[in-house]
């Protein structure tokens, strides 16, 4: 099973910016469609953003315009790119490889990302 290690988050002022990054083990990653996924306090795990295994993107209408997830496949690894954030956007963030009726990996610990003043 794919394993996955998010990091990159922290404490943002609204309106400030994050990088995500998400590595993959295993040596197929490129194969994958993959997506960031989060999860709010009281609140269910939501898709943020998907990218293809062919890069082709989709995102949330909640973060379009102000999120960009990118893959660089020759390092396994997984990017969302957060500008403008705004308190909404605080949530744990995970990343995973959508499949049919569930996922390829198993989830991470995720990566805490909060927006505060």
């Amino acid at each position: 099973q794919v394993q996955f290690v998010e990091s990159g988050g922290g404490l943002v002022q609204p309106g400030g910016s994050l990088r995500l990054s998400c590595v993959a083990s295993g040596r197929i990653f490129s194969i994958y469609d993959m997506g960031w996924y989060r999860q709010a306090p009281g609140k269910q795990r939501e898709l943020v953003a998907g990218i293809s295994s062919r890069s082709s993107t989709n995102y949330a209408d909640s973060v379009k315009g102000r999120f960009t997830i990118s893959r660089d496949n020759t390092k396994n690894t997984l990017y969302l790119q957060m500008n403008s954030l705004k308190p909404e956007d605080t949530a744990v963030y995970y990343c995973n490889a959508p499949a049919p009726g569930g996922f390829y990996g198993s989830w991470g610990q995720g990566t805490q990302v909060t927006v505060s003043s």
